[in-house]
């Protein structure tokens, strides 16, 4: 049976991706680091272990890794899905605070858990990393500049980690969702929904479920000559 590790997965896409590969027959370890009581109850609902920890912080990013290796012995997947938004704000009002708080949450996360799992794929004969980017990483936002600088870094790190990787016969992947119904946009008014609905074909909100299985996907056999790509879960924006 396959382990997958998922950081930040008590709630919204990273929640979803933890049924997803729980339905297919994983051993899925669920990171949080601040929801503790929805973390307690997916973990029940799955039957899955649940470990607290900042991934931002590489020594507790190291104990997650220990702590799937002492449950599984291996992680054959990983999903970094941790990550932060800034309010909305023009750049001259982001604080440097603020800024360093998302490029440690969306940046160094992903580089934590993905140094600490290499040598783990590569002992296992390879592996699957997949990284949840943003639409925003691809053509960037308004208001949003240093959230989309994060998401961007994403899609650069996915793509050279897929080089350096390959011959190790690791893929890596990355997710990059449109507007996608979870709580970060929970306090759009249904007017700016329906504003902001015009830039997607479909024509709707996408769902966390539909993410996740773009995630699935990924890391399956079935996409076992794809690395180094961007999967768009966007309805169709541009």
């Amino acid at each position: 049976m396959k382990t997958v590790l998922i950081t930040g997965a008590s709630r919204g896409i990273g929640e979803q991706i933890a049924r997803a590969f729980s339905t297919n027959g994983y051993n899925v370890i669920i990171n949080y680091n601040k929801s503790e009581e929805r973390a307690k109850k997916l973990g029940e609902e799955l039957n899955a272990p649940i470990f607290k920890a900042d991934v931002s912080k590489f020594d507790q990013a190291k104990a997650l890794v220990d702590f799937a290796v002492e449950k599984f012995g291996k992680i054959d997947v990983l999903v970094n899905n941790a990550g932060i938004a800034l309010p909305q704000k023009v750049l001259q009002e982001v604080t440097e605070e603020e800024f360093d708080n998302i490029v440690a949450v969306n940046l160094k996360s992903t580089f934590n858990c993905s140094k600490l799992v290499i040598d783990l794929m590569i002992s296992n004969g390879g592996g699957s990393i997949i990284n949840i980017s943003s639409i925003w990483g691809q053509v960037g936002a308004s208001c949003e500049a240093v959230y989309s600088m994060t998401k961007a870094g994403v899609i650069g790190f996915t793509k050279s980690m897929a080089q350096e990787l390959a011959l190790s016969n690791i893929r890596v992947n990355a997710v990059a969702p449109g507007f996608i119904k979870t709580d970060m946009n929970a306090h759009l008014s249904n007017e700016d929904i329906d504003d902001f609905l015009q830039c997607v074909p479909l024509n709707r909100i996408g769902s966390t479920e539909e993410v996740a299985q773009a995630v699935l996907f990924l890391a399956s056999d079935q996409a076992s000559y794809i690395t180094g790509h961007v999967l768009n879960v966007n309805g169709g924006m541009n």
